[in-house]
């Protein structure tokens, strides 16, 4: 993964507000920022959560502010959610605990805490617990995977409630998602974060706790391999997954087009339903991506809907 070749939301998704300025979100919301979802070692973990004035679904949709597993406020915009605000849905933009400071395992934990948090106050947000979806790009894609495919019940014997409510997602639509570290590109290629022209290598950067010293070591080959697999939304696939939609370009040199495709299988022999779409000489990214979220939109539609929610339950 080429660090060099802006795998991060900032990069990506600001460029979409240059080249992107017909399409604007209408000041028909509400937007409360840094609501706190969860807290470690001192810091606060904080969303924002976008509330259509007029004509709420009571369906959510959690978008994870990731790239390249970066995560940072400053990169919320509305034009992002605009189009999930213009047909109902409650936004949740959520930021995790990023790289360099912290790796993908604690991503993804992360994650997990925000949807339950989301589902905890289901009531406070005036949405269904039932009917929540995620989106996002690149690692943020991954991250939406990740929910989908390895999402959990909750600890029922968690002493804070919010860990005792369920991470589950109803429906996954996102961009360009690395989904096996172990089979990068081609079978049996790995990217670990360790090769020499792996460039990307702080959010793979894993550590454990040394019980005598307390102290924060390297891990061993045998772990790191283990770690990444246990990161890939491939080996997480099962028939009770949330239906997922996956969009990406068959000329993306830094996740591979093959990554989508790998996964797609696993979906099709599980029985989940699930899309990909490949867009024709799209690169990681391209100048129109943001109306493709009409079509994550619409997937939405499909499957959060209560129709739609109540028969997938049955």
């Amino acid at each position: 993964m080429n660090k060099s070749s802006c795998f991060s939301t900032a990069c990506l998704l600001l460029s979409l507000l240059a080249i992107s300025s017909t399409a604007r979100a209408e000041e028909s919301y509400t937007r409360q920022q840094d609501v706190i979802y969860g807290r470690k070692y001192g810091t606060a973990l904080t969303m924002d959560v976008f509330t259509p004035n007029e004509g709420a679904n009571g369906a959510a949709i959690v978008l994870a502010i990731s790239g390249g597993w970066v995560s940072n406020h400053d990169t919320i915009q509305p034009l992002f959610v605009a189009e999930y605000l213009k047909r109902g849905y409650t936004a949740f933009a959520v930021v995790h605990g990023s790289q360099p400071k912290f790796t993908i395992p604690e991503c993804v934990a992360d994650m997990n805490r925000a949807v339950r948090y989301i589902r905890s106050h289901a009531a406070d947000f005036k949405i269904d617990p039932n009917r929540i979806g995620i989106t996002g790009a690149s690692a943020g894609g991954h991250l939406s995977l990740m929910l989908g495919t390895a999402g959990d019940n909750g600890d029922p014997n968690a002493k804070d409630p919010v860990d005792r409510a369920s991470s589950r997602v109803q429906a996954v639509a996102c961009f360009f998602p690395p989904t096996d570290f172990l089979n990068f590109g081609k079978p049996g290629v790995h990217s670990l974060g360790i090769e020499p022209e792996h460039r990307f290598k702080p959010p793979f950067d894993f550590h454990v706790q040394d019980p005598a010293t307390k102290l924060f070591k390297p891990v061993d080959m045998e772990t790191r391999v283990q770690i990444c697999k246990d990161c890939s939304p491939a080996y997480h696939v099962s028939k009770d997954d949330a239906p997922t939609l996956i969009i990406h370009g068959d000329s993306d040199q830094l996740v591979p087009l093959q990554q989508s495709e790998l996964i797609m299988e696993k979906f099709k022999e599980a029985g989940v339903p699930a899309e990909l779409v490949v867009k024709k000489g799209g690169a990681h990214g391209w100048p129109t991506i943001i109306s493709d979220t009409k079509t994550i939109a619409d997937w939405f539609d499909k499957y959060l809907k209560p129709t739609a929610t109540a028969q997938a339950a049955k």
